[in-house]
C-alpha cells in the first residue's frame, strides 16, 4: 500500500463548471471489459466537438499530471470508468472547487488526491498553467497546501480520506490482501463462517 504525501508535476487547466461523468467518459467506451484504452478515449465527444482545441488535445498540456478543475466536477453517473480514464491518461491528482460525491470516492479508490481550494485559488492555478504550462505543481497533502510558480496556496482534503492517503490504507483491496492472513483466522473463530 502506497503513501501519498505529495504529487508534483506539470497540470492542466480544464475549466467549467458541472463537468460530469458522461463527458469525462462517454457511455459508449463502458463495454469495456478492462479499464485498458480508457485514456485515449477521455473527454471524447468534447474533444471532438473543440476540433483539437480541447486541453487534453494541446501538446504543451500532454506530460501533465495534475488536473485543474473547476466546482462540482465529475457529476452525473456514478461510473467509475471516469476516474479510471482520467488516470489513464496519467492524471495523478486533482485540484478544485468541489466535486461530485460518488466521483470523489472512485477517485480515492484508485489512489487519486482530489484536494479543494476556493474559486480565487483555482482560478489562479489555472491561469498560471495557460500563461507557462511548463510551471510546476506540487500538492501536499501533508502542509495542505498547492505550490505554483514558488507561491503557495491553502488547499483541504476531508481529514479521515487525507490520514488515509498519508498512511496509506486507502487502497481497501490492497488491506484486504495484506491482511488475508489475519482475515482467515478471524473468520474460522466464527460460528456463523463454514468453509
Amino acid at each position: 500500500m502506497a503513501q501519498i504525501e505529495h504529487i508534483t508535476g506539470t497540470g492542466i487547466p480544464l475549466r467549467g463548471n458541472d463537468i460530469d461523468t458522461d463527458r469525462i467518459i462517454p457511455a459508449r467506451f463502458l463495454k469495456c471489459v478492462t479499464f485498458d484504452g480508457l485514456g485515449e478515449q477521455v473527454f471524447a465527444d468534447d474533444r471532438l466537438a473543440l476540433g483539437g482545441s480541447h486541453p487534453f488535445d494541446h501538446p504543451q498540456y500532454q506530460e501533465a499530471t495534475i488536473l485543474v478543475v473547476n466546482r462540482n466536477f465529475g457529476c452525473g453517473s456514478s461510473r467509475e470508468h471516469a476516474p479510471q480514464a482520467i488516470a489513464r491518461w496519467g492524471i495523478k491528482a486533482l485540484l478544485g472547487e468541489s466535486y461530485a460525491e460518488i466521483f470523489f470516492g472512485n477517485c480515492v479508490a484508485i489512489g487519486i488526491p482530489c484536494l479543494t481550494a476556493t474559486s480565487a485559488v483555482v482560478n489562479q492555478v489555472q491561469a498560471q498553467l495557460e500563461a507557462d504550462p511548463r510551471t510546476p505543481v506540487t500538492l501536499d497533502l501533508v502542509t495542505q497546501t498547492v505550490t505554483v510558480g514558488g507561491n503557495s496556496e491553502a488547499v483541504v482534503m476531508a481529514e479521515g480520506v487525507r490520514q488515509a492517503f498519508l498512511a496509506g490504507t486507502w487502497d481497501a483491496c490492497g488491506q484486504l490482501v495484506a491482511n488475508a492472513d489475519a482475515i482467515r483466522a478471524t473468520a474460522a473463530r466464527l460460528p456463523y463462517v463454514t468453509w
